[in-house]
Order: structure tokens, then C-alpha cells, then sequence
């Protein structure tokens, strides 16, 4: 029940920058896409180079937090 909930706020937010937590990472990026089993958040930086797309289970994710503009 809590999970359905979860990804229906986290896709209202599409479009955000978000910092997403795991167990063994902090993801920074742009939220891109949430289906009920994984979230993609791309991480622009601010090199050359492509954006790098990352793949996120929703089962694997600790908190997530929407970063003020500076």
C-alpha cells in the first residue's frame, strides 16, 4: 500500500532534481520516469559528456529528498 503511494508522489515530481538514497549510494540528478517497480534519474553534470541514465529500484530506495534551487 505504502509503495503505490510512494511512486504516485515521486511521479507528480517528475521533471525535479531529486537526491535519491540507497544502501550504498546518494543518486543526484533529474527525475526522469517512475513505473511501480524502478525509478530513472539522470545525472546531468556539469562536464562534456552524455548524461548517464540511472536505474533505481523502488524497493531498493531509503528516502528521497527534493533539493531547493539555490
Amino acid at each position: 500500500m505504502f509503495a503505490a503511494k510512494f511512486t504516485a508522489e515521486l511521479a507528480n515530481r517528475i521533471g525535479s532534481r531529486v537526491e535519491v538514497a540507497t544502501d550504498n549510494n546518494l543518486i543526484e540528478g533529474i527525475l526522469s520516469t517512475v513505473t511501480a517497480d524502478l525509478a530513472l534519474v539522470i545525472d546531468v553534470s556539469s562536464g562534456y559528456g552524455g548524461n548517464v541514465k540511472i536505474y533505481i529500484s523502488v524497493d531498493a530506495i531509503n528516502f528521497v529528498r527534493f533539493p531547493v534551487a539555490a
